[in-house]
């Protein structure tokens, strides 16, 4: 029982060691031994044609603050495009939104609800610009943010460029604040990941790409922004992460809110993946095969790590102390996941309770999407998160940038 014990908590602590330590030291050696892959930051002249796509269902409480915060992005209003695109909406939504058409905001409305990235798709034929930059209607993007994100292609070989998220808070709030540290580590990954290569999937949240890149249908099914970066691949182009293209992604409240997007997500995640799995042959594709495997697959199989880690430390525990030791913490750290998981719905906890609720949360989802994945769950279509848009954002601290510097607070000059 000893070796088997031991056997399990050796490939625990070897995937999850890996995952969240051994990649990114990877990617950080990497820029060490040769110079870090540079993305453009120069002004264009001119500045290229971009249209901005938002799909929407049933916004009507925020529809009006998103188009005037896309109205008042700092880009040439001659060179932008606005397209709200409606998702069957039903309530007042479509309305607000063509109170804007003097303003040159035009609306799509599909007349049923079909998906986001049905939407998308329908979109395509309608977009004019030579890039197309993609948001949420919860996210507000920063007024300085749309220049960074489309200097990047002043580089042929950039296809795709990615915002930084800041997640933000309303001044009186601190709940989920698991997920702000997380949101910040994952920012950081990215920002090795495009010194080294280029980054393996976009932030939904706010990314732009090349229109020809964009045009290529995507499956109702699957995520079009993960899609978005495995395209570039496919078709020689990188995909970039800007860290001065900052958008605000105000955080649910509610943890079983942010567990059922988890469990969406990572569903529709896992059935691309699966649907461009060449992508995974290292020796067609080397470096960008290797960190999609470490960055996606190796997180999926967190869940199944920790598991066999319990069980390993279950089997050694009657024999070795230390065991018994850790495998006490880690029931405390559970049943504070736990408790937060109860609790935590918009309710003020420790901050340790929080964190742990959010990571028991985010593995508990990655297990379940995994058996949906499995059994062929198909969602296309889409129920956007409703976030809590703040009025005064408060930027968590912790978000520090990739090679040490932290993340430019918005409005901060540069």
């Amino acid at each position: 029982m000893n070796s088997i014990g031991y056997m399990a908590l050796a490939v625990s602590a070897g995937i999850l060691a890996y995952t969240y330590a051994g990649y990114p030291l990877l990617l950080r050696a990497v820029c060490l031994i040769r110079k870090p892959r540079r993305v453009p930051s120069e002004a264009a002249d001119p500045w290229p044609l971009v249209s901005i796509t938002v799909p929407m269902y049933n916004e009507q409480a925020q529809a009006a603050e998103l188009v005037e915060s896309l109205l008042a992005l700092d880009y040439p209003v001659d060179r932008r495009q606005i397209l709200i695109v409606s998702d069957g909406s039903t309530d007042g939504t479509e309305e607000i939104v063509r109170r804007y058409a003097d303003r040159g905001v035009e609306l799509l409305a599909v007349p049923e609800r079909a998906g986001k990235t049905a939407c998308e798709n329908a979109a395509a034929p309608r977009l004019v610009g030579d890039i197309v930059v993609n948001t949420d209607a919860s996210i507000r993007i920063m007024p300085d943010a749309l220049k960074p994100l489309v200097s990047a292609f002043a580089d042929p070989e950039i296809g795709l460029a990615s915002g930084r998220d800041v997640s933000v808070s309303r001044g009186d709030s601190a709940a989920n604040l698991g997920e702000s540290g997380y949101v910040g580590y994952e920012m950081g990954i990215r920002d090795l990941e495009t010194a080294v290569y280029g980054i393996v999937g976009a932030s939904g949240c706010l990314y732009a790409i090349r229109t020809p890149l964009h045009r290529i249908l995507v499956p109702d099914s699957l995520s079009r922004d993960f899609s978005a970066a495995l395209k570039c691949e496919e078709h020689g182009f990188r995909a970039v992460s800007i860290p001065d293209a900052v958008c605000l992604v105000p955080r649910t409240g509610s943890i079983h809110k942010e567990y059922a997007r988890k469990v969406r997500t990572i569903t529709r995640g896992m059935e691309t993946l699966v649907y461009k799995r060449a992508l995974l042959n290292p020796f067609r594709h080397a470096t960008f095969a290797w960190m999609l495997f470490s960055h996606k697959i190796c997180r999926w199989l967190a869940p199944l790590a920790a598991v066999a880690g319990a069980v390993g430390l279950a089997l050694l525990a009657p024999a070795h102390a230390w065991a018994l030791v850790a495998l006490g913490v880690g029931g405390v750290v559970l049943a504070a996941g736990l408790v937060g998981w109860a609790l935590g719905d918009g309710r003020p906890l420790p901050r340790v309770v929080q964190v742990a609720a959010f990571a028991l949360s985010a593995n508990v989802a990655a297990a379940h999407a995994t058996l949906r994945a499995l059994r062929g769950d198909r969602d296309p279509m889409w129920e956007p998160t409703r976030r809590d848009t703040p009025p005064e954002p408060m930027i968590e601290s912790g978000a520090a940038g990739a090679f040490g510097g932290p993340v430019r607070p918005p409005g901060a000059p540069r």
